[in-house]
Order: structure tokens, then C-alpha cells, then sequence
């Protein structure tokens, strides 16, 4: 089977994006990691598949595969580069695109300077709708593994989040407490881990371990539950610039159930075949 793909990336954070409107294509979680092989296939964090609604509320269906070959309900970085994918390649002339994934719909729009906004929709809080075991919303919560004691807030942006706060983002073992806390039987379908140093309250430095990948240079979706969880400790004011390894994010929200909304840039890198 030959597939034609685009490479893409918002921040660091790589994709391959597939046309499946186009192509006829069906991949098993073999395939996928065939792909995401940095060394024996294309190489990428996630891969991004295009694909028709069978909605009227939605304009195309969005399916995210972590590099490991399952699929994930979210990916913030990935919405925005879908969103570009699919005007720059004559599929919509829309500039607002709704998409559907398997965890809802959200909203692109596609500003006149090239960014993106995703109105991620809003942030979830109640344990067991991330899905977290706790007996009620806390702002934060602890949990102790091998005697060490862990404080974090959790939350989800369409797929499950657990933000720390650190005094430094460098010096934090990201990829041993990721670890960690994505193998705790307390988060039945795993969890994205977020480190944040607050600069001020309009400035954060972010660093995320995600499920089924490891550490990316951004993460879309981290970024958002990582303002929300400063919000609700009181730590951040609506709207935070998020700094990431691959770049910049603007996060904006406002609180309660208002959405959480996300922007900034994305690039193509390059466009090719691949047989698998």
C-alpha cells in the first residue's frame, strides 16, 4: 500500500498527516508504528488522520495515533496543524473548521497571520471524567509512590492531564516522575505529565511527558490543562504565555465552563510517499 503524507509540526511537536478523504486507507496500531519510526520510517510524535464527518455539526472527523500505534482522544498541537492541512490543501475554504475526535468536537479557526486557534473546549475537573480515582475535585491532590509524595492537580482537555508545579523546569526529572505517575493504577487510562514553573502570573515554563510517546518539545493540550490548573490555585490571570521547548503558546481562559482557547503557529516541513 502506497500512502502520500505531509510532515508537519506545531512547536517541535511532529506529525505525519494522512488524507483519508482522498486515499483509501485503513491502518493497524503495526502499521502506524512502522511510520512513527524515526529510524526506519517517516519518524513523528503522532499521526494525524483526516478523515469524513458523519456528522452535520462537524466538517471532518480527526483521528490522533501516539507513536506507539494506539490512538488518543486529543492533541492540541495536532488540532492546529490539521487546521492549516486541510485549508492548504483545498479540502475546506472555511477559515472556522469543526472538527469531530473521539472525545467531542472542537473548534479551528485559522487567523490572517498564519496561526491557529483551537477552542479546545472546556476544561474537566471531576475526577471521574478525566478519569482520576478521587472522592471529589480538589485544586490539587497528593499521592505517595515508593515513599515519595507527589502534589499535582489533574484535569482533562479531551484526554487526562496531571500538572506539578516546579521551581524549575530544567532541572525536573520529567521523564522518571512521568513514568511514574503514568503506570499509578489511580489513572486507569494513563495520563499526560505536566511540569510548570510559573514566571508570573501571565508567564509559565512548561515541560510534558505524554502518554505512549515520552517527552515532546510541546504539547497543545498540556499546555492547556497546565493554565487551568494555575488558574484554579490562584497562580495565573486568563490569558498565560506558555513557553514549551519547540516555542510559544497563548492560552486564554476565562474559567467556570468557558472554553479553554489555545493559539499558535505551524509549519510544513515536507511532503512524500511511503510504502507499507
Amino acid at each position: 500500500m502506497e500512502i502520500e503524507f505531509t510532515k508537519m509540526h506545531g512547536l517541535g511537536n511532529d506529525f505525519v498527516v494522512i488524507d483519508a478523504i482522498n486515499q483509501d486507507i485503513s491502518l493497524n496500531a503495526k502499521q502506524v508504528k512502522f511510520i512513527a519510526d524515526r529510524h526506519f520510517g517517516i519518524g513523528c510524535d503522532q499521526l494525524l488522520m483526516v478523515e469524513k464527518s458523519d456528522s452535520v455539526y462537524a466538517d471532518f472527523r480527526y483521528r490522533i495515533y501516539n507513536n506507539n500505534g494506539g490512538e488518543v482522544e486529543q492533541c492540541g498541537n495536532g488540532a492546529r496543524c490539521f487546521a492549516q492541512f486541510v485549508h492548504t490543501e483545498g479540502l475546506t475554504d472555511k477559515t472556522e473548521i469543526s472538527v469531530l475526535t473521539s472525545n467531542g468536537r472542537i473548534v479551528l479557526n485559522l487567523q490572517d497571520n498564519g496561526n491557529v486557534t483551537v477552542d479546545m473546549g472546556s476544561a474537566i475537573l471531576n475526577p471521574q471524567d478525566i478519569p482520576f480515582q478521587a472522592d471529589q475535585i480538589q485544586t490539587s491532590y497528593d499521592l505517595e509512590i515508593d515513599n515519595e509524595k507527589f502534589s499535582f492537580s489533574a484535569v482533562s482537555m479531551g484526554n487526562p492531564h496531571a500538572v506539578l508545579l516546579v521551581p524549575d523546569v530544567m532541572t525536573a526529572e520529567v521523564e522518571r516522575i512521568g513514568r511514574e505517575l503514568q503506570n499509578h493504577q489511580c489513572f486507569p487510562n494513563s495520563v499526560n505529565v505536566g511540569f510548570m514553573q510559573v514566571i508570573d502570573s501571565t508567564q509559565v515554563k512548561l515541560r510534558v511527558y505524554e502518554r505512549g510517546v515520552g517527552e515532546t518539545q510541546a504539547c497543545g493540550s498540556g499546555a492547556c490543562a497546565a493554565v487551568v490548573a494555575g488558574r484554579i490555585q490562584g497562580l495565573l490571570e486568563e490569558t498565560v504565555e506558555t513557553q514549551l521547548l519547540g516555542g510559544n503558546l497563548s492560552i486564554h481562559w476565562a474559567g467556570d465552563k468557558n472554553p479553554v482557547m489555545m493559539t499558535g503557529a505551524t509549519s510544513t516541513v515536507f511532503k512524500g510517499k511511503i510504502i507499507i
